[in-house]
């Protein structure tokens, strides 16, 4: 065995002995950290009724919107869609209780009906008048520019005038098609028609007869207000109600 041998032989088994004691030595692996799970968003609920206030027998428009629920109830009712709207004829003051589920939670609202019987409602010193009661729950539907469709957030107002002309079989209507000042005489004419009949088929829809209804243009002839603003032109821009005769 040469020198070389020599030297290297013992250098070679301590390498080997090294190598077989790290083997009984190994080193713990560290602990993965985990994200917190994501906390699910709490839920809203917002109820309102139009009008709040009636006589007995008279109809009044729920409307309620929720967000971040999964189901809806409303007491008396039960459960309904997380936004809508619905029509009811409550026969005594009632206390319209809504309740939004969601995963991160329960939200509540509630909205207060005050029904006055019918009985005391005649004992009035005034007498009933229809043409005040009409003007009262039967609004006028507005209109985005240059367009004759009805617009989403409008058709909680068409429920509420088919609740009453419902309840009130006996009144026809007439309703106008108005517009803002800008663009012609044919033009607008042309435009408020076809408002005034998309209202009309709009109403038709939720029930109430087209025997019952008549419809008329006014174009830009008679604005409800007269500045050259975009609030102003918002006003003039609707389908306007009247009783006929």
């Amino acid at each position: 065995m040469n020198k070389l041998s020599r030297f290297l032989l013992p250098v070679a088994s301590l390498f080997c002995l090294v190598s077989v004691a790290g083997c009984h030595h190994k080193v713990a692996p560290q602990p993965v950290a985990t994200a917190p799970a994501a906390q699910a968003p709490s839920p809203t609920a917002k109820i309102s009724a139009s009008p709040t206030s009636v006589v007995a027998g008279s109809p009044v428009v729920l409307s309620w919107q929720t967000t971040n629920a999964s189901n809806a109830t409303i007491d008396g009712i039960g459960d309904v869609a997380t936004s809508g709207t619905k029509t009811v004829t409550p026969a005594d003051s009632t206390n319209y209780h809504l309740v939004a589920r969601g995963s991160g939670g329960t939200a509540f609202d509630d909205v207060r009906v005050t029904v006055t019987p019918a009985a005391a409602a005649s004992n009035n010193e005034n007498p009933y008048d229809l043409a005040a009661d009409f003007r009262a729950h039967v609004k006028d539907v507005f209109f985005d520019y240059d367009k004759a469709a009805i617009r989403n957030d409008e058709d909680s107002t068409i429920s509420q005038d088919a609740a009453f002309l419902s309840n009130h079989p006996n009144v026809k209507i007439v309703i106008g098609g108005y517009c803002d000042e800008r663009g012609s005489d044919e033009y607008n004419l042309a435009l408020g028609q076809s408002r005034a009949s998309d209202t009309q088929k709009a109403l038709e829809n939720d029930g109430i007869a087209a025997s019952r209804i008549r419809v008329i243009s006014y174009g830009k002839e008679k604005p409800f207000c007269s500045q050259s603003t975009e609030s102003c032109w918002q006003k003039n821009r609707r389908a306007g109600f009247s009783m006929d005769n």
